[in-house]
């Protein structure tokens, strides 16, 4: 990977859990911009996110965070941001006018909310044991998928003309509902959009993870 704005620059550090949609939707941006950039994958189950030195870089103990070069931020849709202002053609990933970035913050907004409350939820319980309401969160990612695949149709992208940060922000959780016990099959608008986001040069997904019995 390379980027004219980060020669002569150590690569990102991407501290993650590679089972994490939040840190994935992060690697994709960095190599869809060809940033380079090196995995730092955090012992969380040995409480390696809640270190001191950890901490000074993501005071949440949360992934994803980066330290680019000194400059350390968390968050994903915020590392997202950061990351194609810094890198990329900001226009062409934010948005070229006010409503189209308004356009695109919303997607980033939902990815917050009801992406993070459906199928994120779904399949924190199955991947990775969380105490939720499987059932909810099955029937939140069902009412959400369902708006999409209205909103798609006759769409390719979901902000714009292209892919923007809406499309990278709403990708992983998606892609990987069925984990979460969210099947895709009714919704073929939804598929096709994830297929056109594969299709990107440079995309790299996120490994299949087991579910528990």
């Amino acid at each position: 990977m390379s980027n004219a704005n980060a020669i002569n620059a150590a690569p990102v550090k991407l501290y993650r859990n590679p089972k994490s949609g939040h840190c994935h939707r992060v690697e994709l941006m960095l190599a869809l911009l060809e940033v380079p950039y090196e995995n730092v994958d955090l012992d969380m189950a040995n409480g390696a996110h809640r270190e001191p030195a950890y901490l000074e870089i993501s005071p949440l103990g949360q992934v994803p965070a980066i330290d680019d070069n000194g400059i350390t931020l968390a968050d994903s849709n915020a590392i997202i941001t950061y990351l194609v202002e810094r890198y990329g053609e900001s226009i062409a990933w934010t948005g070229t006018d006010p409503i189209g970035k308004a356009r695109v913050q919303c997607w980033l907004s939902i990815a917050a909310g009801e992406i993070a409350a459906g199928p994120c939820a779904a399949r924190l319980v199955t991947v990775f044991g969380a105490p939720l309401d499987h059932e909810a969160a099955k029937a939140r990612a069902h009412a959400l998928l369902k708006m999409m695949n209205a909103h798609l149709d006759g769409r390719d992208w979901l902000a714009a003309d292209r892919p923007t940060l809406a499309d990278i922000a709403g990708y992983s959780y998606i892609a990987h509902a069925p984990e979460g016990g969210v099947g895709l099959a009714d919704y073929p608008h939804v598929r096709a959009w994830l297929a056109r986001i594969e299709a990107l040069p440079r995309f790299i997904g996120m490994a299949p993870s087991p579910v528990l019995a």
